[in-house]
């Protein structure tokens, strides 16, 4: 993995990216869907991975109906996400050891995510992670969601940074999209999603892991 100019910034995806819990949410959709007698088909779940919240109901809507009560069942699924985080999320392969490395190199970072400042502190809060970012941009921080570029122009303007000079980490499609569309430099780590022709186009690399961008970070950092 070569980066094609210097890294000033790292801009971090939470979900499926920073820790574990894309699979949790899948888990809990497709059980509240099959209690309510209505069955999820996982493609259409994975078309929500990286949305922000209006998009995923949207695409509820159109799975369950117009008349369906989407609030009942997303207190529901919110039930369950809850129950299972309250069991721990475990950080993704290489989260820590990058982190590190960031602060050898004195590189600034943001999470970046379609999930709100609750969530975040929700799913991050006893990682003990979150004070390692110099800021979160949530839901609510920007106009528009993924796959718009908002979000990371956004997290560029808060660190100071030109967003071509920041390194963006995602995992998902509409992640990925928005990163590119922002002039970063995009490398995805998949979680649920394959990487696609499109993905591959759009990113300098896809990685195994975090402990690759780590690598790829370190071998630019020499002369």
């Amino acid at each position: 993995m070569i980066f094609p100019r210097r890294i000033e910034a790292v801009l971090f995806d939470m979900d499926g990216l920073l820790i574990d819990s894309e699979s949790i949410s899948r888990d809990a959709i497709l059980a509240e869907a099959e209690a309510r007698g209505c069955p999820m088909p996982l493609s259409l779940f994975l078309q929500m991975v990286g949305l922000p919240g209006h998009a995923c109901d949207e695409l509820t809507r159109s799975h369950f109906g117009g008349n369906f009560d989407l609030a009942a069942y997303n207190a529901e699924v919110d039930r369950r996400v809850t129950e299972r985080l309250a069991a721990g999320v475990a950080l993704k392969e290489g989260v820590t050891e990058l982190l590190d490395l960031l602060d050898e190199m004195n590189l600034s970072r943001a999470i970046v995510t379609s999930s709100s400042h609750k969530t975040v502190e929700a799913h991050l809060g006893s990682s003990g992670i979150l004070s390692r970012f110099a800021a979160v941009i949530a839901q609510g921080d920007y106009d528009h969601g993924k796959p718009y570029p908002d979000p990371f122009l956004r997290a560029a303007e808060v660190l100071g940074k030109a967003p071509a000079q920041c390194l963006a980490l995602e995992d998902s499609y509409n992640g990925i999209r928005a990163a590119h569309a922002a002039g970063t430099v995009v490398v995805m780590i998949p979680d649920l999603l394959e990487p696609t022709d499109e993905m591959h186009g759009l990113c300098v690399a896809i990685a195994d892991t975090l402990h690759d961008v780590r690598n790829a970070l370190l071998g630019a950092k020499r002369p």
